[in-house]
């Protein structure tokens, strides 16, 4: 049976993660200090050893997410695991699958996505914008929401089926909660974040990214990868960057990747990166899918033996 991978984006990160498995697998350690080589700073201790505030920086989040996840994928390869049929990845994730893809060259990856960070953090003022996840209402009741708040908001992340986050200038996004309430959202959840990723207030480094993305080379994808702007694979590389740029202002439709894949026949994936926020997310959108860790040396061994079978 199939076997696809899924990346998880930012949020996911944790001091410490996947350490265990850097400890004893030589190829994920190396990917750790490749990282901090291309970066120009030690990247590796900052994963390992934190602290949480300056891992949860967006510019140093970004490419520890990268190499850890890129990392794991690595140990699975390595560990005789099930080749990859198809792989997508959340947001930053996107990065992480296009690289484990053979689409980027993994040092370039880190530089951009260490950039992109940059770029995103400089685009809004800090405490300007936010984002808030809406749970329990239609994909359509929630935008209307957002148009009837006015401002820039509008819903960033299509997760999962009554699970959707919107994103843009702080007061149109509290407003756009309001609605929401009032439309009969079982929960709104602000979030932690000082991005808000996916709409038009990243706009402003735009440019800047696009001209970064037409200075790395891109390769064809070894394997198909689902891009989050539209829920399908690029043709070719020009396509490739042209969705990442996309994906800057666009909301992520990760319900509709994750269907995208499930309809290719896949139903087994592996989730590489941290936690199992992809998991959770698959359960909502599909229940006959069944995604297995990789972030810790007892949850490798365990997905390596089921998905022998």
């Amino acid at each position: 049976m199939s076997v696809g991978f899924l990346f998880p984006g930012q949020g996911a990160q944790a001091v410490g993660m996947a350490t265990d498995i850097a400890a004893s697998e030589a190829v994920l350690a190396q990917r750790f200090e490749e990282a901090s080589e291309a970066v120009g700073f030690d990247l590796s201790s900052i994963i390992r050893e934190g602290p949480t505030e300056a891992l949860n920086r967006t510019e140093i989040t970004q490419p520890a997410m990268l190499a850890v996840s890129v990392g794991l994928i690595d140990v699975w390869r390595a560990r005789g695991g099930a080749a990859p049929a198809i792989a997508a990845g959340h947001s930053l994730g996107e990065y992480s699958a296009l690289t484990a893809a053979g689409c980027m060259d993994f040092a370039d990856a880190v530089r951009l996505v260490h950039e992109r960070g940059k770029l995103m953090q400089a685009a809004v003022p800090e405490g300007e914008g936010a984002m808030a996840a809406i749970l329990g209402l239609d994909d359509d009741v929630i935008a209307a929401c957002c148009d009837k708040a006015g401002g820039v908001v509008a819903p960033a992340n299509y997760n999962s089926p009554g699970q959707v986050v919107i994103a843009g200038a702080h007061d149109a996004v509290q407003r756009a909660i309001a609605a929401c309430q009032e439309a009969g959202a079982r929960r709104t959840v602000p979030l932690d974040v000082s991005v808000p990723s996916h709409c038009q207030l990243m706009a402003p480094a735009g440019e800047s990214l696009g001209q970064l993305l037409t200075a790395v080379e891109l390769a064809p994808a070894q394997i198909p990868v689902v891009q989050n702007v539209d829920a399908t694979v690029a043709d070719d590389p020009a396509g490739v960057r042209q969705k990442l740029l996309a994906q800057l202002v666009s909301p992520v439709r990760w319900s509709d990747s994750v269907k995208h894949m499930a309809g290719q026949g896949v139903e087994r994936f592996v989730e590489c990166g941290p936690g199992a926020v992809l998991a959770g997310l698959a359960r909502r959108i599909d229940r006959k899918l069944v995604v297995r860790g990789v972030d810790t040396l007892d949850a490798l061994e365990a997905t390596l033996t089921e998905f022998a079978a």
